[in-house]
């Protein structure tokens, strides 16, 4: 029983889609590793805010998204925790809320790193955007903004401060990457809604796919993935061909997976998930690669 308990509260934190948090990070890091400003402990701060925040965001997307009847027994996608019954919706949230209480706590001594006056509103937009995402009056992903929310929080944010709070200064670069990195992660929020629009749909959750149509999904992970190459020409451009070849050959991979969405449907969309998640940290390493060699 403890070890199914246990179980439950892994699948809980989705943790095939955590390369969504990491990655940012490890760009990031590599990046002032190249410009010799590497810091471990604020790296290793920046990384716990990521995770945890994340985690947090989905146990409370969990309880929320059960309270809305946006998760049910039709539901395509991994079964959700409080939905199947495995954990009490009180504990999810309470769960939640220690999760993001534990990102703010790490958040915190990222302000010995940095201006407080810069760090401290961007980590209370960071936790008002972690329950705002599916709770509150106006919850973002049931509004068209997910996608907004991937780019800033998954992108632009972990990028620029995990470099900030090490460098203590912004650069294009760093700015150029964010956006790579961010273009890379809508597109796990992509598949998941693409996977489940029908029955987004049916209970009022207006994601870009529910408005705009599945041709348009399609279309979107492409471009993503070539504007998420495209931002990255600080990193390839003035290399040597054999760096041009290595995102080629990424891009590649890319348009494979892209041909999944053409081809599959409902359920079987999970392993394109998995993929799509899995190449958000292949394209950091090998962004990070490409920055270190």
């Amino acid at each position: 029983m403890a070890t199914d308990r246990l179980k439950a509260w892994i699948l809980a934190t989705r943790p095939k889609t955590l390369a969504a948090s990491v990655s940012p990070v490890i760009v990031a890091s590599a990046l002032a590793f190249r410009d010799r400003t590497f810091r471990l402990v604020p790296a290793l701060l920046c990384l716990g805010v990521a995770l945890l925040a994340q985690i947090a965001a989905n146990l409370a997307n969990d309880y929320f998204d059960f309270k809305k009847g946006a998760d049910s027994e039709t539901r395509l996608g991994q079964a959700r925790a409080v939905a199947s019954g495995w954990i009490k919706p009180r504990t999810m949230l309470i769960a939640a809320l220690a999760t993001l209480a534990a990102a703010c706590i790490c958040g915190c001594g990222l302000l010995f790193f940095g201006s407080w006056q810069l760090l401290l509103p961007v980590g209370i937009a960071v936790a008002i955007c972690v329950i705002a995402y599916s709770a509150g009056p106006y919850p973002l992903a049931y509004n068209g903004l997910g996608d907004v929310c991937v780019l800033l929080f998954y992108g632009i944010v972990p990028v620029c401060f995990t470099y900030y709070v090490q460098a203590q200064t912004f650069t294009a670069t760093a700015v150029w990457l964010s956006l790579s990195m961010g273009f890379m992660s809508v597109n796990i929020l992509l598949v998941n809604n693409y996977r489940d629009c029908d029955q987004d749909r049916a209970a009022g959750k207006r994601t870009t796919i529910v408005m705009f149509g599945r041709r348009f999904g399609r279309w979107l992970y492409l471009a993503d993935a070539l504007l998420a190459v495209a931002c990255s020409w600080t990193v390839y451009l003035f290399r040597s061909w054999n760096t041009w070849i290595l995102f080629l050959f990424f891009l590649i991979i890319q348009l494979f997976i892209w041909q999944d969405l053409s081809r599959l449907q409902g359920a079987a969309l999970n392993r394109t998930l998995e993929l799509t998640s899995l190449n958000v940290l292949l394209y950091a390493l090998l962004l990070t690669s490409v920055m270190l060699f």
